[in-house]
């Protein structure tokens, strides 16, 4: 009798919301990168440069924008990246109550 082979479980890279600080799938969050132009939304994950993750939840960027994000980029957010990013965040949805009470 010959053994089957075992089947390859593929890798999933994990990253941690900077807001809510849960561990998720890589490509369920959304990546903020640092370059030498400043802070920006990095809606591919490609782009070069120091990143960080948060949640497509308008509390997790509330949280992240009051000091997480800039100390997980390493950088003080200047009023035109935060102004970038607020209306980034602006165009997410409200989470219902269910989902404020899971965290």
């Amino acid at each position: 009798m010959t053994a089957k082979p075992a089947k390859r479980v593929k890798h999933i890279p994990q990253r941690t919301c900077v807001g809510c600080r849960t561990a998720l799938a890589k490509r369920s969050l959304i990546r903020i990168v640092r370059t030498g132009e400043g802070v920006s939304v990095d809606p591919g994950g490609k782009l070069p440069g120091r990143g960080a993750y948060l949640h497509d939840r308008r509390s997790c960027w509330e949280r992240g924008l009051r000091g997480a994000l800039s100390h997980a980029l390493k950088v003080e957010l200047t009023p035109s990246d935060r102004e970038r990013l607020e209306l980034f965040a602006s165009a997410l949805p409200e989470e219902s109550s269910t989902d404020a009470t899971a965290m």
